[in-house]
């Protein structure tokens, strides 16, 4: 086969997925769901990329003015309501509340109006998602 050449990088991003839904608790059918998702949006795949290549979120990618950060910050929120402790403590998933906000990322660019009303709802101690 000469002159075949091969890119890895979906394979290598994958069996990065792996790890990372194995360090955040998250099930195999969610991490086949969430990469389903991302081969469908180019645009977080390349995001995801480079959060696993650097272990930071940037703001480059947006949607209805909400950028990655703000998601995970919505997600640390959403966390301390499950947790029931009003502030994000050493408990708290990092790792998860990363991957959700990717996948909230998603979930937005799908149907943008919806999500920025489910964000802006008002959460009290007793409206969990």
């Amino acid at each position: 086969m000469a002159g075949v050449i091969y890119d890895g990088t979906k394979l290598r991003v994958y069996m990065a997925l792996q790890e990372v839904c194995l360090e955040a608790g998250e099930t195999k059918q969610w991490r086949d769901e969430f990469w389903s998702e991302l081969l469908e949006d180019e645009e977080v795949l390349e995001e995801f990329i480079y959060y696993l290549e650097y272990e930071d979120l940037r703001e480059k990618l947006c949607c209805h003015g909400f950028s990655l950060i703000d998601l995970f910050v919505w997600q640390m929120g959403l966390a301390n309501l499950r947790m029931d402790t009003g502030k994000n403590t050493a408990a708290c998933n990092k790792e998860s509340m990363v991957l959700r906000a990717f996948r909230a990322m998603i979930e937005m660019r799908k149907d943008p109006e919806s999500f920025v009303k489910k964000m802006r709802e008002d959460r009290g101690m007793d409206k969990m998602e």
